[in-house]
């Protein structure tokens, strides 16, 4: 019946509504929803147009009868929560005393207090020899209480806790959840917002393809994921959610603590964020818990016999219900109850005070312990909970319910006193000032310590203990030392090669990942798709359409490839879920993620961050690289820079080789040092899509190679002409062409140097300059590209085909007169002729620049300088590539 439309048969319709009553009477609400659920199937088959809805009533899913009760002593719980949520703050407020703006945040633990203590006390198992662990992504800004709560069990100590967030003595306590900074305490870093429910969804859904795949058993550990309600805004947050309902990944929980607040005032001021986050998870296949009222709210709704209070409840929007926590009873009496005679009188025999104390679910043990409990046992679908708390909770004035509650960094000895007397917690009046740390008496320590012995162990904790691979040595690559002979081929080529080569490897071929977005045919792995299969916990249902062909789509459920569609921010986070299987499930894997390098670091930049700090270990390769090798694409594909960008990442080893044995021996060398010697580092390589030949690695190059720079010709007897050219990636070959012109039109002889890591040879210079400013009276340390360069006749040219930065960065190490060509400026689309003319690194350019770096040490005279601008035909007007 449409709204407004007359109800032909009213006694009809009572009946169904009594039938429906009976059923939920006799054998319960699950019982009625499947029936309506049929019903309404097959009403729509029929035809009929039905009203959809993606929400539920604002109610708790799970009714008061179905609770269940805490196992062990909930009072006993309730009191060390109490002095959690006292140590969490006191931690905050003596940081910020200690240093006025060191931060840290209160309001956020003091709304999630029973969440965590819940999962600590009775839900998250600890790696043990009987159990692989469970994997938690705690909210970034609760981390006062989780330090608290370690303090309490004895594994962080009250000085450490006193040097929250002051790191640099070597001490201190990260201001987040930083694997890197605390290794064996956090598992993942997650206060980069939306970053971690995206993570979440893909260590769970790597969790099943390591099941499936036979490298770790079937088991019931799960994923929680802990959450803002204004982080679910970060697009990432719900950008993974269809995959994880897709592939039913019942080992996946989110936990989103609706506080209703951002940082700086309502999530939804005008509408419900519980009710739109629950039809977006409902609407993709989420099993969703909405854990709303407290314990005092179900005898006001078992007497709201008209209905009043559910459809006050259901139109009040969160802009009020934040206001309510921030007033009083009486305010909440007046302006909530009181929009209607029949919520009035609901409460009519109530004081203000017992009005105020009504609760919300968050705050609810029983009924938070009840819906993980049924998160934990729901199967076939990954579920969410909807957790409404109050922002700021026991915090009073100093930040409940208030839009400045997420900066309060300090309390006044009022509001400690406040806070203090509501907890009940002993501490005197004479030393409430320096808000102490309170300690567990003997029975609340012992009772935490049988809490954790039961569940396996100490929590958060980070496994560090994973085997090393052994890895193969180089001669595995031999056709790609040897050269290409007569043939033409492309970096990109050379790579898909070794990886096949280490697919076939009998020691570590079922390690090995390789990740794709959505151009596995682009850089020529489609054999792969036949050969070791694309993962697909569904296999495949369906007869593909090139069946009849060799390189055929072949999905299966043990398959090898990740292959994410077009999606690098969730490929990225598969390649961080295999790049820290290691210490996630002690299983060493590694992950080869090839993406278009422009939609590498530049899109998912934060990410390639995030996986330095969650110590991956992994090969990214940065296909199609360059600004002048993707010649047809044009500005936003063509990549001058992601090699600028892997610089900033501390522990990301980057390359941009120009040979197929470069390329050998390096991945040759970084699984070493991540797989054999357990290095936390991960790789950066760009490869190319251009064809050339590949020469065959020249004797005694492996050092060069993987320290960055080499020569790879060398004149037997230098003219008096003479100049080095330095290149890297395809426009190597541009100087290799131009010293061939050199010679032949002016006599000038070159030295030609493969230099595969600018950033490397950077870093090194680098360490070597802070090494000597600290260390003066100590022998001084020689950068590598000072001792490789040390004796080279004439100037340096380096040229590549990334900004000029990318090559600057080793000036300072360089003694002899030193020009960078590079490629800044937006892309274009054109040959890759007219590209490298254009950007000025072609082999014309690189050769003029040489002849005028001779002429400025007047090694060639005006006439033959003038020669060289009309013979490789340079324009002094062009315009700036920069710019144009």
């Amino acid at each position: 019946m449409k709204d407004g439309q007359e109800d032909i048969d009213p006694t009809e319709s009572q009946e169904w509504q009594e039938a429906i009553e009976d059923v939920i009477a006799r054998d319960g609400a699950d019982r009625a929803h499947f029936l309506l659920d049929k019903a309404v199937s097959q009403a729509r088959a029929s035809g009929a147009a039905l009203p959809f809805s993606s929400t539920t009533p604002y109610q708790n899913t799970i009714p008061a009868d179905d609770l269940l009760e805490i196992p062990g002593d909930a009072d006993m719980e309730k009191r060390i929560r109490s002095i959690n949520r006292w140590n969490a703050m006191a931690t905050v407020v003596r940081a910020n005393k200690a240093e006025d703006g060191i931060g840290g945040h209160i309001a956020s633990f003091a709304s999630a207090a029973v969440m965590y203590d819940l999962g600590l006390n009775h839900f998250w198992r600890a790696r043990s020899a009987t159990h692989g662990g469970d994997l938690v992504f705690f909210q970034g800004h609760v981390i006062p209480g989780i330090y608290a709560r370690s303090f309490m069990e004895g594994r962080i100590s009250e000085e450490d806790l006193a040097q929250f967030r002051m790191e640099t003595g070597g001490k201190g306590l990260s201001s987040y959840p930083h694997p890197w900074l605390m290794p064996d305490y956090w598992q993942f870093p997650t206060v980069s917002m939306g970053l971690g429910p995206l993570m979440a969804v893909y260590q769970a859904r790597f969790m099943k393809y390591l099941e499936n795949r036979g490298l770790i058993e079937k088991s019931d550990r799960k994923v929680w994921a802990f959450l803002g309600d204004g982080e679910m805004d970060e697009p990432e947050s719900l950008g993974a959610i269809n995959i994880a309902a897709r592939e039913k990944l019942d080992n996946l929980i989110f936990v989103i603590n609706c506080n209703l607040q951002r940082l700086d005032g309502p999530v939804r001021g005008n509408h419900k964020i519980v009710q739109e986050l629950e039809g977006s998870f409902r609407g993709s296949g989420w099993e969703v818990f909405k854990v709303l009222w407290g314990k005092g709210w179900d005898d006001l709704l078992e007497r709201d016999t008209s209905g009043k209070l559910r459809q006050l409840m259901d139109e009040t929007v969160d802009g009020d219900y934040q206001t309510f926590k921030s007033k009083d009873g009486a305010y909440i009496r007046e302006h909530f109850f009181g929009k209607y005679p029949e919520t009035a009188a609901l409460v009519e025999d109530w004081s203000d005070e017992e009005v105020f104390a009504l609760r919300r679910g968050g705050h609810d043990a029983q009924k938070v312990y009840t819906a993980y409990k049924r998160a934990v046992d729901t199967r076939d679908k990954p579920s969410c909970l909807l957790i409404k708390t109050v922002k700021g909770y026991g915090m009073g004035g100093a930040g409940e319910g208030l839009n400045t509650a997420h900066q309060s960094k300090k309390l006044n000895e009022d509001q400690l006193k406040a806070m203090r007397d509501r907890f009940k917690i002993p501490v005197d009046d004479k030393d409430i000032a320096k808000a102490p740390f309170v300690t567990l008496n003997n029975a609340q320590k012992a009772y935490l310590a049988d809490r954790r012995k039961d569940l396996g162990g100490p929590f958060p904790s980070r496994y560090t203990g994973a085997p090393s691979l052994e890895v193969p040595e180089l001669d595995a690559f031999k056709r790609e030392l040897q050269g290409s002979g007569d043939r033409e081929y492309s970096t990109t080529m050379s790579f898909v090669k070794i990886l096949t080569t280490l697919l076939r490897d009998k020691k570590i071929g079922d390690r090995v990942v390789p990740i794709v977005p959505d151009e596995s045919r682009t850089f020529g792995m489609e054999g792969l798709f036949r050969s070791v299969g694309i993962y697909n916990p569904l296999g495949q249902n369906y007869t593909p359409q090139d069946a009849d062909q060799m390189s055929y789509y072949k999905e299966s459920k043990d398959g090898q490839v990740l292959q994410e569609g077009i999606n690098e921010a969730g490929s990225m986070a598969d390649w961080i879920a295999a790049a820290t299987a290691y210490s996630n499930h002690g299983v060493p894997m590694v992950p080869f993620y090839i993406f278009y390098s422009m939609f590498g670091f530049q899109r998912v930049g934060d990410l390639c961050w995030a996986a330095g700090d969650s110590r991956a270990r992994g090969f990214l390769l940065g296909g199609t690289a360059g600004r002048t090798t993707l010649n047809g694409e044009g500005l936003q594909h063509e990549d001058g820079h992601s090699q600028v960008l892997a610089s900033v990442v501390p522990n990301c080893i980057s390359y941009d080789p120009t040979f197929g044995y470069e390329v050998a021996v390096i991945v040759q060398s970084g699984m070493k040092r991540m797989f054999a010697d357990q290095e936390d580092v991960y790789y950066y390589i760009t490869l190319m899509n251009e064809n050339y030949h590949h020469p065959e690695m020249p004797m005694g190059a492996e050092e060069g190679i993987i320290k960055g720079l080499y020569r790879f010709a060398k004149t037997d007897k230098p003219g008096k002409k003479h100049v080095n050219l330095m290149g890297s990636g395809t426009i190597l070959m541009q100087a290799i062409r131009a010293a061939e012109m050199l010679k032949e039109d002016f006599g000038v002889t070159s030295d030609i140097w493969s230099a595969t890591s600018f950033n490397e040879l950077a870093r090194e210079g680098q360490d070597c300059l802070r090494h000597n400013r600290l260390n003066p009276m100590s022998d001084p340390k020689v950068p590598y590209v000072t001792q490789t360069l040390s004796g080279a006749k004439g100037p340096v040219i380096a040229a590549t085909d990334y900004v000029k930065a990318f090559s600057e960065q080793i000036r300072p190490f360089v003694e002899q007169p030193y020009t960078c060509l590079g490629t800044d400026g937006f892309g274009r689309s054109d040959s890759r002729a007219n590209l490298r003319r254009f950007f000025e690194v072609d082999a014309d350019h690189i050769a003029a620049t040489a002849m005028h770096e001779l002429y400025k040490a007047g090694e060639v005279s005006k006439s033959d300088m003038q020669k060289a601008l009309k013979t490789y035909d340079i324009d002094g007007a062009k315009p700036n590539p920069r710019l144009s």
